[in-house]
């Protein structure tokens, strides 16, 4: 394979040793080649069926690119920096392999169509291995759900008691998360579905091309409809990368509430030891490292998404090499995607929850202070003049260090004559959950009900 740059024609002097390091982009963008190949293989067919190129030089064109793609899954392929790039390199050794008919493979094109085809043909397989990992973990949720429909829990708002809740419906809750993420990247895969193969350079080419069939070929919903910005446009890679900032927030916020409730303070859930790591000093620790990673690693997505839009912000029409600097981030972004869903999947079935924590931690707080203001109104009381007695009652106590639940009747008809002995059915966290049975509601029917729903949507 000659290390001769396709475009040389022009200059009389080498390039610059280090600047051929500098710019070059092979050691990452090899990654897609079998996408670079894909595309070569379907421009070749349409050029030889628009006549621009023999039926014998493109079988000889596509029989050469197998037998490169094959070199290359076999790690028999020799990739040179002098060449720049992963569009280059497989030319040269195409052409190497089979002659002139290898140069007249780019007919009609230019890298930065190529470049542009390639990145979406890649990105549009990956968003759909993502999708399948998110519902993976969207079923472990489900099933997790299921076994702990009945578990109380308190529900927390500003990190503070607020009302009981099962933890089948706290589960729930990331599962409806999960399930907007994956209806963003599906929507977001619409437009990357879209090719710039025979935008060419810009302007695209004076050769009779077929775009409409080589879309069909490569499985876009077709061409885009200019030019300029074929070859330009980044929005789908920032588009996927917000997409990925949302939800590496989500698992982000359920591995804060995991490390959280697997503290010995909280004591609410075990994570399995295959997820956790020990300290090399300390030997009763054991470190919710798996969902801390993952909380760190939220952060180097979202600056992904701060550079490429920093990237772009700046470039006037059409391409420039500004745009090499697209892939390492997106490449970056769906690697620790893809990882931390598969780990995020694969560590849910092992939670085990502690019941009697939760409960207890569900006593405390006055949970169901709300219950009661519910019961006064109720009792005809208007809500804010509840809302008030419930107040003075919460204040005692705390004076007193017990919950409602365990004030006398008669202390609690100090506060409120409306106050019967049946007050103490709404106190208790059964009765508490249970009055919530609505669509939405966290009581223990309403949740078996959700996840019947739920298992019909993760489709």
């Amino acid at each position: 394979m000659s290390d001769k740059k396709p475009w040389a024609g022009r200059f009389n002097e080498p390039t610059d040793a280090f600047v051929e390091a500098f710019t070059a982009s092979v050691d990452f963008d090899r990654r897609l080649y079998r996408y670079d190949i894909q595309g070569s293989i379907a421009h070749a067919t349409m050029l030889a069926d628009r006549g621009i190129l023999t039926a014998e030089e493109r079988e000889r064109i596509i029989q050469g690119l197998e037998a490169i793609r094959e070199r290359i899954d076999n790690d028999q392929f020799e990739w040179s920096v002098s060449l720049e790039d992963v569009h280059m390199n497989v030319e040269s050794a195409l052409t190497a392999a089979i002659g002139d008919a290898g140069k007249k493979l780019h007919t009609g094109r230019s890298r930065n169509d190529q470049v542009a085809t390639d990145i979406r043909l890649w990105l549009r397989d990956e968003i759909e291995t993502i999708r399948g990992e998110l519902l993976r973990l969207q079923t472990a949720l489900i099933d997790l759900a299921e076994r702990e429909a009945e578990t109380i829990l308190p529900g927390f708002t500003h990190l503070q008691t607020a009302q009981p809740i099962t933890f089948g419906h706290h589960m729930l809750a990331w599962f409806e998360m999960l399930q907007r993420d994956r209806e963003r990247l599906a929507d977001c895969n619409k437009r990357v579905n879209i090719m710039p193969l025979g935008s060419a350079a810009l302007a695209g080419t004076t050769y009779p091309i077929d775009r409409q069939q080589t879309a069909r070929l490569l499985g876009f919903s077709g061409p885009c409809e200019n030019s300029l910005d074929g070859v330009s446009d980044r929005d789908f890679a920032i588009e996927f990368s917000a997409a990925a900032s949302i939800l590496m927030m989500h698992l982000s916020r359920f591995s804060e509430e995991l490390i959280i409730w697997s503290s010995a303070q909280f004591g609410f859930v075990e994570l399995s030891d295959r997820f956790c790591t020990g300290s090399s000093i300390m030997p009763q620790k054991k470190n919710p490292d798996v969902p801390e990673l993952i909380r760190g690693k939220s952060g180097r997505i979202f600056g992904h998404l701060v550079g490429l839009l920093t990237l772009m912000k700046g470039q006037p029409l059409a391409y420039n090499k500004d745009n090499q600097e697209d892939k390492e981030p997106l490449f970056d972004t769906v690697d620790n995607l893809k990882g931390s869903l598969k780990v995020f999947a694969d560590m849910i079935p092992g939670i085990r929850c502690r019941t009697e924590n939760m409960r207890a931690a569900a006593m405390k707080g006055f949970a169901t202070a709300t219950d009661l203001a519910d019961y006064l109104v109720r009792k005809g009381i208007p809500f804010r003049d509840a809302h008030e007695v419930v107040g003075k009652a919460v204040a005692l106590g705390v004076r007193k260090g017990c919950d409602l639940a365990d004030l006398s009747l008669e202390e609690l008809r100090g506060f409120s004559g409306q106050i019967e002995d049946d007050v103490f059915e709404v106190l208790t966290l059964e009765g508490s959950i249970a009055a919530r049975d609505h669509i939405g509601g966290t009581a223990p029917r309403q949740v078996r009900v959700a996840i019947e729903r739920a298992r019909r949507r993760a489709v």
